[in-house]
């Protein structure tokens, strides 16, 4: 096989280089060339690998029977489970061990060739900035980039208003006080008073402007973030919040 062998990075840039290339080759076959990719994992055959080369190519094939290999080995016998779960959980599952794959080969090239603390913190934070190849092939990247999308615009906006609820409460905020909030200054006022009269639907207190709520998609109720023990910053990641309430009713076998 000519993915390792012939090509050595020796710099951070290089080995970056190197990742990026194998790791598109991967996403590539677990997404537009999916069809092709899972022809090749026939379970009847021996044990298979995927392989991911720099150049954004890749193969599926039997592992290097050198003792060790030139390069850390992918996950063996990804074929056997081909047919023994779902689709999309096969494919989610070579993912994980694609991207471990990737890490260890990144590595093992700053490892051979001498990275240092600072040199293999640098590598590590330019592979973290990528989403990934389990994020991209289940669609998270995408939610991602979305939500980082949505807090950046609502967080502009926010900085227009002299809020007293500070930075940790723009997540998850009432509808209607994110609305006025891009308005004039008295807005602010108006909207304390509005919600002094809500009543929290898990210990019955009122709204408080310095405290951190939450309000339910389905019944649209309003929650202190700390009687359902939702945090400013768990806020960002949810997409439809459904209160306690609300989630047991749903939640069916």
């Amino acid at each position: 096989m000519d993915g390792g062998a012939s090509y050595n990075p020796r710099t951070v840039e290089e080995v970056f280089r190197d990742f990026k290339g194998r790791r598109a080759a991967m996403i590539k076959a677990l997404t537009t060339d999916v069809e092709e990719f899972y022809k090749r994992c026939d379970p009847e055959k021996e044990n298979l690998c995927l392989y991911g080369y720099p150049s954004e190519q890749w193969e599926v094939n039997l592992p290097a029977e050198e003792v060790p290999p030139e390069l850390p080995e992918p996950a063996l016998g990804i074929n056997f489970a081909r047919d023994g779960m779902q689709e999309k959980d096969w494919l989610s599952l070579v993912a994980v061990h694609s991207d471990t794959w990737l890490l260890a080969v990144a590595f093992y090239f700053g490892a051979r060739f001498g990275f240092d603390k600072a040199d293999r913190k640098r590598l590590f934070n330019m592979i973290n900035d990528l989403p990934t190849i389990f994020e991209v092939v289940t669609g998270v990247a995408k939610k991602h980039t979305k939500e980082k999308s949505s807090v950046s615009n609502h967080s502009s906006n926010k900085s227009k208003s002299n809020s007293k609820r500070g930075s940790e409460s723009q997540p998850k905020y009432p509808k209607a006080v994110v609305a006025k909030d891009e308005g004039e200054d008295g807005m602010e006022e108006e909207d304390d008073e509005e919600h002094g009269e809500t009543l929290c639907g898990a210990c019955g207190e009122n709204y408080a402007a310095d405290e951190f709520w939450i309000c339910c998609d389905i019944c649209e109720k309003w929650f202190h973030g700390k009687c359902v023990k939702i945090t400013p910053a768990r806020a960002e990641h949810i997409k439809q919040y459904k209160c306690p309430s609300c989630s047991n009713k749903r939640a069916r076998p």
